[in-house]
């Protein structure tokens, strides 16, 4: 893991607001699901020290869509561990995952955003259960991301504002000449 130094002002402020999003809970429920899937235990660390070199991660994606990533590397140098990460992303996006649901390499090796790890989990599971996985199931009720919809009464309204906004400008572009 890369030595940042401390970190303050802004920096600070989002680094807590990220450690805030973390949930225990969700961590340990979505090992468990990852562990019942790959059909083996985690190895005696943490939850973000057990994912952080990518080969769970590859192997949990070859048993959910088989040879989703034929060769990965079990070596222990930094820049292949790396490579794993980034063919479980590549494997997922395959899979059906969106982009917001992925995590960026450095949120899991450099464990900067444990909690968007676990939401890709979560998200893979839901993505499992749509093309009827016959493994165990994490949270089958979990809430689904869907798009917000705005009555048409609201987007009229905001048309109607862009319009008078539109009409004021032309109006001032026309005194000034």
């Amino acid at each position: 893991m890369a030595n940042y130094g401390p970190a303050y002002g802004t920096l600070a402020s989002n680094l807590m607001k990220i450690a805030t999003k973390r949930d225990p809970e969700l961590d340990k429920e979505a090992q468990e699901w990852i562990e019942s899937v790959i059909g083996e235990k985690f190895p005696n660390r943490s939850y973000e020290d057990a994912l952080r070199d990518g080969i769970i991660l590859c192997k949990l994606m070859n048993k959910l869509q088989p040879n989703a990533i034929p060769k990965f590397t079990t070596a222990s140098t930094g820049f292949k561990l790396r490579e794993n990460i980034s063919l479980f992303q590549n494997a997922a996006r395959a899979y059906g995952l969106l982009d917001l649901d992925l995590f960026q390499t450095v949120d899991l090796y450099e464990k900067r955003n444990i909690a968007q790890v676990t939401h890709c989990i979560f998200a893979l599971s839901r993505q499992a259960q749509k093309k009827n996985f016959n493994g165990s199931v994490l949270r089958p009720h979990a809430p689904e991301f869907r798009p917000c919809e705005v009555p048409e009464k609201q987007l009229f309204a905001k048309k109607s504002l862009t319009g008078l906004l539109d009409e004021a400008l032309i109006k001032f572009a026309n005194h000034s000449d």
